[in-house]
C-alpha cells in the first residue's frame, strides 16, 4: 500500500456509504429544512425518507417540538460546538445518545441507541418512565410559556412575563433586555424568585452604570447569537458598574453566584437577551437547564417579535391618523376644541375624524365623521375621505349637502370603495346677524348621529339630523340642509357614536345620558366640558374611538372683533 493514493467517493458513493450505516444520520439546513436523513434515520422518526427530505423537520414531526432533543438541536445550533446529549426521546421511546456539529450552514447529527445508564438503581423500564414524567413535566413548562407570551401585545408585558417564567423554573432572578430599533439599550424587565430581594433587583439595574465591563456576557450573547455561561462572577468586573453606596448594597445582598445568558432570536435577527441568575451556594445551569432556557427563550423571542412589529406598525398607523387629525382654528369669537380617543381593541387607530377649517368666503366648517370598520384599513380610508371632503369643501362656498354630494360623486368616481357616516356643519353670520352676535349653524347628516346644542342656561337640544344615506352608499338622491340660530355663549357638540354607545349601550339610551351629562356641564370651560364627558360616559377599556369636536359662540364683547361676514348659501 506504500505510495498508493486513496481516491475521494464520488457524491453517490458517499451517500450509499451514510445509507448502509446502522445508526441514524440527518443533515439539517439553518430553517430546519431536512437535507439529508439515512434509512435508519427515517426509522428512528417513524416516517419515510421521501417524507422527510426537504421538509421542516418540526413540521414533518411535530411529536419532537418541545421536547428535549427539540431543545438540544437548538443548543447545538446556538453554540456552534460539538454537542452530545444522552437521553430519553418519548417520541422513539428508547433511549439514544445523540452528537450534533455544524459545519458552515449545515447541521450535523449522528445519534446510537444506548442502554438506559447503569448507574440507575431503577430498572430500566423505570427509568424510562421516570424520566418520561421529567420531560413531560418539562412540556407542560415550555406550553405554559407558549401560552403566557401570546396573552398579550405589549412589549414591556411580554419581556415581564418572559422573566417571571425563567425564575419559576430555571434561576433565582431573570433579566430581559431588548434593543430598539436602531440597535441601543431599550426596554428592560426583570424578576426575583424572592419577594425580599425585588426591590434590591430594581435599585441594582436602575442605578447601575451600562458599557463598563459588566455586561459583556449580554454583548457577546447578541453579538453572537449564542448562549453564554459564567459559573462564576468576577467582583472586579462588576464594581466599575456600581456607582453609589445603595447600588454596590444592593448588588450585595442580591449574592449573585453564576449567570447564563440567552440571545433572544426570531426571523433571523438577535434582539435582546434573557439572562437567567443564581445566587448563593445554588449551582451554575446544566447542560438540560441551558438547553430548556434555549427553548423557553425561542418562544418567547417569537412573542416579543410580534410585539415589536405590532408595536411599529402601530406607530406608523398613528403618525398616520395623527397627521390627520390636526389642531382646529379660532375663529373670531368662536372656540373650538376637539378630542380623539382610540379603542383599545383595534390597534389604538381606526376610522374616526374630525376637521374644521375656513373657507375662502370666511365661514367655519366643522366635519365629523366616522369610517365603517377599524384598524388601519379604516384609517387609511379615513385619510381619502377626509382628505377629498377637505379639498372640495374648500374649493367654493357650497352648503353641506353640496358639499356632501360632490364628495359621493368623487368617491363614486375615483373608486373608494368604502362607507361613512359624516356631517357637515357651515357656521355663517351674515351682516344682520353680526350685530346682535347671532349666527346661523346649516348642517347636513351623511348617516350621522345629531348635534348636541348645550345653552348657557343648561337645556340640551338633539338638533335634528334628518340622517340620510351614508357617504359612498352610491345613490344619487338629493341631500338636504337644516339649520340653526346660535346665540352667544350656545355650544354645539359634534361627536361619533364610539361615546353614546360606550358598554354597549343602545344610541337612544346613549344619546339620553349624553344629554345628561352635557347639562350638567353648562358653566364649565370648553376644554372641560369635552374630558369631563369622556371621564364620565367613556369609562374603562372602549370597544370604539371616539372624536369629539365642540364649538362655542362667545358674546361678541368678550373677544376680538369679527373680521368677516360669511353671508348664506343654499
Amino acid at each position: 500500500m506504500s505510495g498508493s493514493a486513496v481516491s475521494p467517493l464520488d457524491p453517490e458513493t458517499f451517500a450509499a456509504v451514510l445509507d448502509a450505516l446502522p445508526d441514524p444520520v440527518a443533515v439539517f439546513d439553518r430553517d430546519w429544512t431536512i437535507g439529508y436523513v439515512n434509512p435508519a434515520g427515517a426509522r428512528l422518526l417513524g416516517r419515510p425518507v421521501a417524507e422527510l427530505v426537504g421538509r421542516d423537520i418540526w413540521v414533518a414531526v411535530p411529536e419532537l417540538s418541545g421536547t428535549i432533543f427539540h431543545s438540544f438541536l437548538l443548543h447545538a445550533r446556538s453554540t456552534g460546538t460539538p454537542v452530545t446529549w444522552t437521553g430519553y426521546l418519548p417520541p422513539a421511546g428508547c433511549w439514544l445518545q445523540a452528537t450534533a456539529s455544524v459545519v458552515g450552514d449545515l447541521l450535523h447529527v449522528s445519534t446510537r441507541p444506548v442502554d438506559e445508564p447503569a448507574a440507575q438503581p431503577a430498572g430500566a423500564g423505570a427509568r424510562a418512565v421516570a424520566d418520561e414524567d421529567g420531560e413531560q413535566d418539562r412540556l407542560r413548562f415550555l406550553a405554559e410559556v407558549s401560552e403566557s407570551m401570546i396573552a398579550t401585545l405589549d412589549t414591556g408585558e411580554t419581556a415581564i412575563r418572559l422573566a417571571e417564567l425563567a425564575v419559576r423554573r430555571l434561576c433565582d432572578w431573570a433579566f430581559v433586555a431588548l434593543a430598539d430599533d436602531d440597535g441601543g439599550p431599550g426596554e428592560e424587565a426583570w424578576a426575583h424568585r424572592d419577594p425580599a430581594r425585588r426591590a434590591d433587583l430594581e435599585t441594582y439595574l436602575t442605578g447601575r452604570l451600562r458599557d463598563t465591563g459588566g455586561d459583556g456576557a449580554m454583548i457577546e450573547a447578541l453579538l453572537t447569537g449564542e448562549p453564554v455561561q459564567m459559573t462564576t462572577l468576577d467582583d472586579e468586573l462588576v464594581a466599575p458598574s456600581l456607582p453609589t453606596d445603595e447600588v454596590r448594597a444592593a448588588w450585595r445582598r442580591l449574592d449573585t453566584a453564576s449567570c447564563t445568558v440567552v440571545p433572544l432570536r426570531a426571523r433571523g435577527e438577535t434582539f435582546g437577551v434573557l439572562a437567567m441568575l443564581n445566587v448563593g451556594d445554588r449551582s451554575p445551569h446544566t447542560e438540560l437547564q441551558i438547553a430548556t432556557a434555549v427553548e423557553v427563550a425561542r418562544r418567547g423571542a417569537l412573542a416579543l417579535d410580534n410585539a415589536r412589529l405590532y408595536g411599529r406598525q402601530l406607530k406608523v398607523a398613528e403618525t398616520l391618523q395623527h397627521s390627520l387629525l390636526t389642531a382646529p382654528p379660532q375663529p373670531d369669537h368662536l372656540e373650538i376644541v376637539v378630542r380623539y380617543r382610540p379603542a383599545a381593541s383595534y390597534q389604538q387607530v381606526g376610522g374616526d375624524w374630525y376637521d374644521a377649517f375656513h373657507q375662502p368666503d370666511g365661514a367655519t366648517l366643522l366635519v365629523i365623521g366616522d369610517v365603517v370598520g377599524h384598524n388601519i384599513d379604516a384609517a387609511a380610508a379615513m385619510g381619502q375621505i377626509r382628505s377629498i371632503l377637505r379639498g372640495i369643501a374648500y374649493d367654493r362656498p357650497e352648503s353641506p349637502a353640496q358639499v356632501l354630494t360632490r364628495v359621493d360623486a368623487a368617491l363614486t368616481g375615483l373608486h373608494v370603495d368604502t362607507l361613512a357616516t359624516a356631517l357637515v356643519a357651515r357656521i355663517e353670520q351674515p351682516a344682520e346677524q353680526a350685530a346682535t352676535g347671532h349666527r346661523t349653524l346649516r348642517w347636513s347628516s351623511a348617516g350621522h348621529l345629531p348635534p348636541a346644542l348645550l345653552r348657557p342656561d343648561g337645556t340640551v337640544q338633539l338638533l335634528d339630523s334628518r340622517p340620510e344615506r351614508l357617504l359612498g352608499a352610491g345613490s344619487p338622491a338629493p341631500r338636504s340642509n337644516q339649520e340653526a340660530v346660535l346665540h352667544p355663549g350656545d355650544t354645539v357638540l359634534f361627536y361619533t357614536d364610539g361615546l353614546v354607545e360606550h358598554g354597549h349601550t343602545g344610541i337612544d339610551d346613549g344619546l339620553t345620558r349624553l344629554a345628561g351629562e352635557l347639562a350638567l356641564l353648562a358653566d364649565s370651560p370648553l376644554d372641560k366640558v369635552c374630558d369631563q364627558l369622556l371621564d364620565r360616559i367613556a369609562v374603562g377599556r372602549a370597544d370604539d374611538d371616539i372624536a369629539l369636536l365642540a364649538v362655542r359662540a362667545h358674546p361678541e364683547d368678550t373677544g376680538p372683533a369679527g373680521t368677516s361676514a360669511a353671508q348664506p348659501v343654499r
